[in-house]
């Protein structure tokens, strides 16, 4: 396989920028979740910051697993939709500098971004304006770069437009019809209660292996209990990753349950981290590690990037330690 994961996504500039709570207060958004927001919204958050210390970086949730499977040494594709102009430009490169093969054609208009309004707790409040990501539609998935694909990777921001929606249902019939399986992130609680129906639909069908937080997981079955939601899900996804913050994670593979621990770390920014873990995950069962080595190297790369800003790694992991944390 040339690949082994084909993500898709929104293809977001990350606009990272530490500030206080009064000034989350003044911009009146929601703490600690992701809004979508209009381009004049956006600039006015943006000019709000007022010279505060910003990093950026290529992102988008799926985009942020691809670069980390790269960074681990696995091998990705990307199918994202960006403007033609400077951001799109600098997406492309940032992703295109870590082997990440990307083929999907820029088109006029702006690009999307999403910034990362970080508070002094580590919370990270999310104001996304899609730009030209909303546009990516079911023409711009490639069907011969997924069949030389181990998984396809969909992330669930997708089903907040039609467009996109039909994008990440297209990789999905794809991925059956070539024997490649899928991962799937729901993303956030928000829209487990606008897609629930479907999503289950997919959990309980195309689905190979889901990732979810705690949060998501007691949004969809209901229960509490972190294991009774993991094993609700696990009645009808083959393979289940749920993350548990400091408290480590869960992944049931082949019926058994297996606990991953937490690794304690003083959080900075949780922005990325369970793109991160899937990362992890991803890369470790697509280049023959077992899932207990593949989640304990998930939860290590998880505490590495919340603590430091930004989604994406500051410090990469070695082969030396990669070897060292699987001994």
């Amino acid at each position: 396989m040339a690949y082994d994961v084909y993500g898709v996504g929104n293809s977001l500039v990350d606009i990272q920028a530490k500030i206080d709570e009064s000034l989350l207060a003044r911009l009146e958004f929601a703490k600690g979740i992701m809004t979508l927001v209009d381009e004049s919204t956006q600039t006015r958050v943006l000019s709000a910051l007022n010279g505060a210390a910003i990093s950026r970086c290529a992102g988008g949730s799926a985009a942020n697993t691809i670069a980390g499977l790269a960074d681990f040494g696995g091998r990705g594709a990307y199918a994202g939709k960006l403007g033609r102009d400077d951001l799109g430009e600098f997406w492309l490169k940032d992703m295109r500098d870590l082997g990440v093969r990307i083929e999907v054609p820029q088109t006029n208009g702006q690009t999307g971004t999403c910034v990362c309004l970080i508070t002094e707790d580590a919370q990270r409040t999310m104001l996304t304006h899609l730009g030209m990501s909303s546009t990516l539609g079911p023409d711009d998935i490639s069907e011969s770069e997924i069949k030389q694909s181990k998984f396809v990777y969909i992330e669930g921001y997708l089903f907040t437009g039609d467009s996109t929606k039909g994008a990440a249902l297209k990789a999905i019939e794809l991925a059956k019809k070539h024997g490649v399986k899928v991962a799937f992130t729901v993303s956030d609680p928000f829209l487990i209660n606008i897609n629930r129906d479907l999503f289950w639909e997919l959990i309980a069908g195309p689905v190979d292996l889901l990732f979810c937080n705690l949060e998501e997981a007691r949004s969809l079955t209901g229960l509490v209990d972190p294991i009774d939601c993991a094993q609700k899900i696990h009645s009808h996804a083959a393979d289940v990753a749920l993350t548990l913050g400091g408290d480590g994670s869960l992944l049931i593979h082949d019926g058994k349950t297996i606990p991953i621990e937490g690794v304690p770390v003083t959080a900075v920014d949780t922005t990325g981290a369970g793109d991160m873990y899937a990362a992890g995950v991803l890369y470790g069962i697509t280049n023959g590690l077992t899932w207990q080595q593949a989640g304990h190297l998930a939860s290590h790369a998880a505490a590495r990037v919340v603590a430091q800003m930004g989604a994406r790694l500051h410090k990469k992991f070695t082969s030396q330690e990669i070897a060292d944390l699987l001994r």
